[in-house]
């Protein structure tokens, strides 16, 4: 755990700067927007994207008192990171919903799904993520016996849309 903590030491510190970077620079464009459509492209994440997701997912807090599940997690951390889509549990989540592409090479920031389970990749190299796990908000590798026995995971990557930064534009006004 303890060599684990230290190869992901380095993507924490880089990518909680570029989650305040994202969140700094979303704000600014929100203000001066207004209701008009936030311009960019739009496609897969990019790996700076998968970094500002981590950024979201370290910098999340749970409650102490709050038991929260796996894909509410995801949910919200997609969410604070400024790449909304609809709820949908693991299951769904599995059979694949519009806001994202099943990718064959996860990167930092992809959804891993299991019918069951949900988790975000933190290393594809080596094969960790972070999600809710029996003794709350963790890592743990996507290889491990106890994951291999829930079957293959799929990889989703979220899909940036025009519709999505309009739900973003508004979610922030309210």
């Amino acid at each position: 755990m303890a060599i684990l903590l230290c190869a992901v030491i380095p993507y924490v510190s880089f990518s909680q700067e570029r989650y305040r970077r994202v969140n700094a620079d979303q704000q600014a464009v929100l203000k001066s927007a207004d209701s008009q459509e936030v311009s960019g492209s739009t496609g897969l994440l990019s790996s700076g994207d998968g970094l500002a997701i981590l950024g979201a997912a370290l910098d999340s807090h749970p409650r102490a008192h709050s038991k929260t599940d796996c894909s509410h997690l995801a949910h919200a951390i997609y969410q604070r990171a400024g790449f909304p889509y609809a709820y949908a549990d693991s299951a769904q989540l599995y059979g694949g919903v519009s806001e994202f592409r099943r990718v064959k090479h996860p990167e930092s920031g992809d959804l891993v799904v299991w019918p069951g389970h949900v988790g975000i990749v933190i290393s594809p190299v080596q094969r960790t993520f972070y999600s809710e796990l029996r003794s709350g908000p963790g890592v743990d590798s996507y290889d491990a016996p106890y994951w291999k026995s829930w079957g293959r995971p799929h990889f989703f990557r979220y899909f940036k849309t025009n519709r999505s930064k309009r739900i973003i534009q508004s979610g922030a006004k309210q």
